[in-house]
């Protein structure tokens, strides 16, 4: 991580957007804009908590240990968005980890300033608020589909709401680009059950891939498929 002279519009990241128009000023004198390159860990599973991170460009996978071996990865997020929330509780420590999908750029927020900001900017904590909300419920039903749902039917849901959630580019791609792992990761399957279904997928002509690109063939009918899943 490095600290990078680019400075954010003041406009575009979740605090930005709900905190008052005179208080930008004191984000613009308490930030810290940071350079992560892809790969790299915002910051990890565990850490001390020394603030809150709003990411200004790139995407940022969101995981934490599932046992020895694997990673669950919570969310994902992108320009605008909040990580390292969950770290505001009470033990002090991150319970999450977060890494650069790809090269991003990520503003750092410490935890004195953020107090700061709450007391000030009351329609920042009401947002803030219906984020956590929000968040909890797509927590329980990942967690609710985990327990009962299909592998294929994990993979189907993951596919729509990643979609959803960053749209396609202009060759009906999804705009975001996942290694295998990540995405078994990101259903709770191992890799070899991952590679099946993502098979079967395809030889039924649901998905088409192109290297890390997967493109929906019929979203309509993909929708009305994990509705009964």
């Amino acid at each position: 991580m490095t600290k990078t002279k680019n400075t954010c519009d003041l406009n575009t990241c979740f605090l930005c957007r709900f905190c008052l128009k005179e208080w930008k000023l004191a984000i613009d004198a308490n930030k810290q804009n940071i350079k992560i390159k892809k790969g790299q860990q915002v910051f990890k599973e565990g850490e001390e908590v020394r603030g809150i991170f709003f990411v200004y460009s790139g995407k940022v996978k969101v995981h934490k240990k599932w046992d020895d071996e694997k990673e669950l990865i919570v969310r994902f997020a992108q320009k605008g968005d909040v990580i390292g929330h969950l770290g505001l509780g009470g033990s002090g420590h991150y319970p999450v980890s977060a890494t650069a999908i790809d090269d991003a750029i990520v503003c750092f927020i410490g935890l004195d300033f953020l107090e700061s900001t709450m007391h000030v900017n009351t329609d920042f904590v009401i947002q803030l608020m219906r984020f956590f909300a929000g968040e909890l419920q797509e927590s329980e039903r990942r967690m609710s589909n985990l327990a009962h749902m299909s592998i294929k039917g994990r993979v189907l849901q993951a596919l729509l709401s990643l979609q959803d959630q960053f749209g396609v580019d202009d060759q009906g791609f999804i705009n975001i680009e996942l290694t295998r792992q990540d995405i078994a990761s990101y259903t709770g399957s191992s890799y070899e059950s991952l590679f099946r279904t993502i098979n079967d997928l395809l030889a039924e002509n649901m998905i088409v891939i192109s290297g890390k690109s997967i493109t929906i063939t019929n979203i309509d009918e993909f929708r009305k498929i994990t509705e009964n899943y």
